[in-house]
């Protein structure tokens, strides 16, 4: 699978300025697609993975529920730890600080989806999202390929290794537990995912003066076992389907955010 080679959405904000916005990214208002706004950001379930380690019955059953009915629940007292979190987020913050020609050092390859670009463009009048991506594979370690990941700033390939080493181990935990939840050994989960894929997907939303006309990632759901989602600034977006409107994720300091994927799903 590839995507066709698309311009910087930041590259154009920073030529042009918030306000213009080409036809192809502007999107029309469905009037069939409301969004709660009742606060319902407060209802997303809250998980504590530590008591989930405990064996918590009452911890469990609330992963239960949570994936469950939602599919979708906020993780805290994971055992990822704050400088491995923080350090992400810097590495994160600095590489989209860089210069548009740096950051091209990593851009896609044709017939490539890792690098620095976006993904599943498939067409020259699809819709465009109102973002630049950095997506790399992680996981097994044979699979990474080191030519699009940056090495500015500076640290920023360590603290890259060094997340995605610990959000293994909190996934690994997570899928346990939901295998206790499912009435079947952690091993029977486990043993599936030996030699799995992790990968990692950056996300950038530029500042937009139409911002209620764009989209910055078109609606989906995840092919994988879980999404574990790290949220590197306070600008709230994030937005779940559920009861037939599209609920506000309001990220709980130092939370992670976890979606079921389509295979743990089937």
């Amino acid at each position: 699978m590839a995507s066709l080679p698309v311009p910087s959405v930041q590259a154009m904000v920073a030529a042009t300025g918030i306000d213009h916005v080409p036809p192809r990214y502007l999107r029309p208002t469905d009037a069939d697609e409301p969004v709660a706004s009742d606060g319902g950001e407060a209802e997303i379930p809250v998980v504590d993975f530590w008591r989930l380690q405990l064996g918590d019955g009452d911890e469990l059953a609330r992963l239960h529920i949570a994936c469950q009915d939602w599919g979708f629940f906020q993780l805290v007292n994971h055992n990822v730890p704050e400088d491995v979190v923080e350090g992400m987020k810097a590495s994160i913050k600095g590489f989209f600080e860089l210069p548009a020609e740096t950051k091209k050092q990593v851009v896609q390859e044709p017939g490539q989806l890792e690098g620095y670009g976006q993904l599943f463009v498939v067409s020259e009048d699809q819709k465009l999202d109102w973002a630049d991506i950095l997506y790399v594979k992680t996981q097994p370690l044979q699979d990474r390929n080191l030519r699009f990941w940056p090495d500015q700033p500076a640290g920023f390939r360590m603290a890259l290794d060094r997340y995605c080493a610990a959000v293994k181990i909190t996934a690994d935990g997570l899928l346990a537990a939901m295998a206790t939840n499912l009435g079947v050994e952690p091993e029977v989960i486990a043993e599936r995912c030996v030699g799995g894929v992790q990968s990692v997907r950056v996300q950038y939303y530029p500042p937009c003066g139409q911002a209620d006309k764009v989209v910055g990632i078109s609606p989906h759901s995840d092919a994988d076992l879980v999404t574990i989602l790290l949220q590197a600034n306070e600008v709230d977006g994030l937005q779940i389907r559920r009861g037939g409107a599209w609920l506000p994720v309001r990220p709980l300091e130092g939370a992670l955010i976890v979606n079921v994927g389509d295979i743990l799903q089937v």
